[in-house]
C-alpha cells in the first residue's frame, strides 16, 4: 500500500500545487487526511482497499485542477479513475440538490421525507459504495476545519452533514466515524449546550466523585431545540461555565476523533498528549472535560480488563476481547429531549463492549455460553441498574442483531453500559448490514444499502435500546407478562449453563411463574442461532416438554423426574424473572422470555397442537423465506428509486439549460462545470435489483443487454418490449430477459 500511496500523493502534490485552503494550509493537507481517515477505516491490504486510500487522496484533483480522468486511469488504474469519477459525480449532485434546496424549498428547513429522498437520490447515483465512503472521508475532515467559514454557512454545512451524511454513514455501518460527524455538527449549531453536556460528564465521570456523594446534574439543562434563538435568558446563564468565550476551533478539537476511540494505544498517546498541553498552555475548560471522558474510559476498561484476568470462570482457551466507545453528545442529547429525562438517566452514554471469540462460528454454542459467564462476573464486579438487562441473545433486534446489554455503577458511581456478544455477532452487527462489502475482493452491489429502511437501519447500531425512567418500569414489565400463555418457551440461565424451559402456570398477574426445566436441553446452539430457519425443530423440543409436564401431571414446584424439574421464578425489581428456593430466597438464577414475532408465534403454537394431538410435525410450515417476503418492499423502493431519479435528472437537465444559455434564474452565477464527468452519459435503471448504469449519449437497448453479458436477448424498457435499435433516455427501467 505504501508506494501506491506515495505515488498518488506526489501526483496530487503537483496537481494541487499553489492552492492553499481557507486555514492558510497547502491544499495537498486535505488530500492526506482524508486519504489517512479511509486507511483508518479499510483493511491494512487488498487492492480494493488500496484503491479506495489512493482515490481519496486523488478525489478532488479532476475537479479543482487541469489533470484529467484519463491521466489518474494512466497513472493508477481504472478502478482508482472509476472511484475518483464517482466522487466528483456525486459532488456535483450535491450542488445540484443544493441549488434545488435553495430555490424551491425554504434551505432552513429539511423534513424527515424529504432528507430521506435526498439520502436515495445520493445514494441512487453511486455505483460502489466506496464511492460514498471517500465522500464521507472529505465531509468529516471539512467538519474539523469548518471552523474557518462564516458562521451561517458552517451552520448551513453542519445541518446538511447531521441529516444527510451521518445518515449516510450509518447506512454503511461506520458508528464511529458517525459519532464524531455528528459530535462536530452540535458543536457548530449548538456550542453552548454542547460546552454545558461535556461539562456535566466530566462531574458525573471525574475521579473525585464516590457513591456517597453522587454529582447532581440538572434533569432538564440540556433539554433544548437545535436553534439558539430559543434559548431563554436563564439557560442561557445556567450555561455560563468558562469565564472566557470558547471559540469554535476549540469546540472542535474538544470533539475525540474515532480512531482515538478505537485503538487503545492511540487512546493513551492522545491523553499523555492532551495532558502535557494543558499543563504548559492555558487552554478552555471544555478540552479539559474532554480528557476527563476519555480517561474515565480508561479506568473502566483496566478495572474490568483486571477482573477477566483474575477470574476463571468463563471458558479457558476462549478469547475474550475488549473495547470501549463514547457516545456522541449529540446522541446523548437526542435521547435526552425524546426521554425527558436528565444527562444522568442516560445510562449508554459511555460503555464497554466485550467480544467472545468463536474460532469463525464453529465454537459458537460455547461461545454464547461464556457470554452469559462474563455477564456474570461485571455483575459481581459492579452493581446493575434495576430494568437495565436486555437479552438481544435470546431475542435478537428485527435487523437480527444479537448481544447482551447491562448497565451498571461504573467505578465512580456514574452508569456504565456492558455489551457481550460472540465474534460471529459482532462481526454481524459491525459488517452484517451494509460495511461487509469493504473487506470482500469481489463485488460492489449496493441496492442492498439503498434499499434498507431507515428504522432497520438504526435497530442494528451500536446503540443500546433507550429506557424509561424508573416510575414507569414497573408498569411496562406488568403490560410485558402479564399476558404470557401456559406452555410458552423460555431461556434458564445459570452461570453460564443455559437451558431449554416451558412456563407450566403464571400466578399473581404475571409476577410469579412456575417453569419446567430440561436439564437434558442446552441451549446454546439454539440460543446462537436464534433467526435461523431451522428454529421450528428447535421448538418441538418446548412443545415435547410441555406435552410430558401435562402428561404426567407435574404441578409444584420439585415435581419432576431424573431430567425435568420445575421451578418457581418470581418478577423482581431489576426487572428480571429470579428463581425462589423453597425457603422463599431469591436466587442469582433467572429465566428470560423469548419474545416471539407475530410469525414465530403462530408457527410456535400450530406445532404445540400438532404434538398434543399426535399429527406429524412436518405438516406444520416453517416461515416464508426472506425474499418472498421482502419481494414486494423492493419493487416498491425500486419504483421510489425510479421516481427520485428522474426529479434530479430532470433538474439537472434545467441546470444545463441555463448553463448552455448563460442566463441563470433567480439572480444566480451561470453554472460552469469543466471537466465533469456526468455530461455526455444516459443513466438508467436495471430491474429487478434496482442498480444504476451509466451509458454513453445515444446508447441502444442492445447495448444494455452488451453491458449485462445478455447479447441479443429481449429488452424491455419501461415495460414495454422494445427493438434492439431503441434508444434510451435518461430514468429509463430497463430488463433483459433470457
Amino acid at each position: 500500500m505504501q508506494r501506491q500511496v506515495q505515488k498518488a500523493i506526489a501526483f496530487a502534490e503537483k496537481a494541487h500545487h499553489g492552492q492553499l485552503r481557507k486555514t492558510g494550509d497547502p491544499y495537498l493537507t486535505h488530500c492526506i487526511h482524508t486519504g489517512r481517515i479511509l486507511a483508518m477505516l479499510v483493511p491494512s491490504s487488498g487492492k480494493r482497499a488500496v484503491d479506495t486510500v489512493v482515490a481519496g487522496i486523488l478525489h478532488d484533483v479532476i475537479d479543482d485542477t487541469c489533470e484529467s480522468l484519463h491521466s489518474i486511469e494512466g497513472e493508477f488504474g481504472v478502478d482508482v479513475a472509476k472511484l475518483v469519477a464517482g466522487v466528483s459525480r456525486l459532488s456535483h449532485i450535491n450542488q445540484l440538490l443544493r441549488r434545488n434546496r435553495r430555490i424551491n424549498v425554504n434551505p432552513d428547513t429539511l423534513g424527515p421525507e424529504e432528507a430521506n429522498n435526498l439520502r436515495v437520490m445520493l445514494l441512487g447515483m453511486v455505483d460502489d459504495p466506496r464511492v460514498v465512503l471517500i465522500k464521507l472521508a472529505d465531509r468529516l475532515h471539512n467538519m474539523r476545519t469548518i471552523y474557518v467559514l462564516p458562521l451561517p454557512k458552517a451552520q448551513a454545512v453542519a445541518k446538511e452533514t447531521l441529516v444527510i451524511w451521518c445518515s449516510l454513514a450509518s447506512r454503511l455501518g461506520l458508528w464511529a466515524l458517525k459519532a464524531e460527524m455528528e459530535d462536530l455538527c452540535f458543536a457548530v449549531l449548538q456550542p453552548q449546550v454542547f460546552r454545558k453536556m461535556r461539562a456535566d460528564l466530566a462531574s458525573m465521570w471525574s475521579t473525585s466523585s464516590r457513591a456517597g456523594n453522587p454529582r447532581r446534574i440538572s434533569a432538564r439543562a440540556s433539554l433544548l431545540p437545535l436553534d439558539e434563538k430559543n434559548i431563554d435568558s436563564e439557560d442561557k446563564g445556567s450555561m455560563a461555565i468558562d469565564e472566557d468565550i470558547t471559540s469554535m476551533k476549540d469546540l472542535l478539537e474538544a470533539v475525540v476523533p474515532f480512531d482515538i476511540l478505537l485503538d487503545r494505544r492511540k487512546r493513551t498517546k492522545f491523553l499523555n498528549s492532551l495532558r502535557s498541553t494543558l499543563e504548559t498552555h492555558s487552554k478552555p475548560k471544555v478540552l479539559h472535560d474532554a480528557g476527563i471522558a476519555l480517561a474515565s474510559l480508561v479506568v473502566c476498561e483496566e478495572a474490568l480488563e483486571r477482573e477477566l484476568i483474575i477470574s476463571t470462570s468463563y471458558v479457558p482457551g476462549m478469547e475474550v476481547t475488549l473495547s470501549s466507545r463514547l457516545k456522541s453528545l449529540y446522541g446523548i442529547y437526542s435521547k435526552m429531549k425524546r426521554k425527558d429525562v436528565s444527562i444522568s438517566k442516560v445510562y449508554d452514554a459511555r460503555a464497554l463492549r466485550v467480544v467472545v471469540g468463536d474460532k469463525n462460528g464453529t465454537l459458537q454454542g460455547p461461545a454464547v455460553q461464556c457470554c452469559y459467564s462474563l455477564l456474570n462476573i461485571v455483575h459481581k464486579l459492579w452493581t446493575p441498574i434495576d430494568g437495565e438487562f436486555d437479552d438481544y441473545i435470546v431475542n435478537p433486534k428485527p435487523s437480527g442483531y444479537q448481544s447482551l446489554h447491562t448497565a451498571v455503577q461504573g467505578p465512580d458511581s456514574s452508569p456504565l453500559e456492558v455489551q457481550i456478544r460472540t465474534q460471529r455477532m459482532h462481526e454481524y452487527a459491525e459488517h452484517g448490514l451494509a460495511a461487509h462489502w469493504l473487506y470482500k475482493e469481489t463485488g460492489n452491489k449496493l441496492s442492498s444499502i439503498s434499499s434498507m429502511d431507515e428504522s432497520e437501519i438504526e435497530a442494528s447500531s451500536y446503540i443500546s435500546k433507550d429506557m424509561d425512567n424508573q416510575n414507569s418500569m414497573a408498569d411496562d414489565l406488568f403490560h410485558k407478562y402479564s399476558s404470557l400463555k401456559v406452555g410458552h418457551p423460555v431461556l434458564r440461565v445459570e452461570g453460564s449453563h443455559l437451558l431449554a424451559a416451558v412456563i407450566i402456570r403464571v400466578d399473581n398477574d404475571g409476577r410469579e411463574l412456575l417453569v419446567a426445566v430440561s436439564f437434558g436441553l442446552p441451549a446454546s446452539e439454539a440460543v446462537a442461532a436464534r433467526r435461523s430457519s431451522f428454529q421450528i425443530k428447535r421448538w418441538e423440543a418446548y412443545a415435547r416438554l410441555y406435552k410430558k409436564v401435562s402428561d404426567e401431571w407435574w404441578c409444584e414446584p420439585g415435581h419432576g423426574d431424573w431430567c425435568t424439574c420445575l421451578e418457581k421464578y418470581t418478577l423482581c425489581r431489576d426487572g428480571i424473572y429470579h428463581k425462589q428456593d423453597q425457603f422463599g430466597r431469591l436466587l442469582p438464577t433467572f429465566i428470560q422470555v423469548i419474545d416471539f414475532t407475530e410469525q414465530e408465534e403462530s408457527e410456535y403454537w400450530d406445532l404445540v397442537s400438532a404434538v398434543f394431538e399426535g399429527r406429524q410435525v412436518d405438516s406444520v410450515t416453517s416461515m416464508p423465506s426472506f425474499e418472498s417476503i421482502t419481494s414486494t418492499s423492493m419493487e416498491a423502493s425500486i419504483n421510489k428509486k425510479v421516481r427520485l431519479l428522474r426529479t434530479m435528472l430532470r433538474w439537472e437537465e434545467q441546470l444545463r439549460s441555463e448553463a448552455s444559455l448563460g442566463q441563470p434564474k433567480h439572480g444566480g452565477k451561470p453554472y460552469v462545470n469543466p471537466g465533469s464527468v456526468v455530461l455526455g452519459e444516459v443513466v438508467i435503471v436495471c430491474w429487478p435489483h434496482g442498480g444504476i448504469m451509466r451509458l454513453r449519449t445515444g446508447s441502444t437497448a442492445a447495448d444494455a443487454a452488451r453491458r449485462v453479458g445478455l447479447e441479443g436477448k429481449l429488452v424491455l424498457v419501461n415495460g414495454q418490449l422494445v427493438l434492439p435499435s431503441t434508444e434510451l433516455k435518461d430514468g429509463d427501467v430497463v430488463e433483459v430477459r433470457m
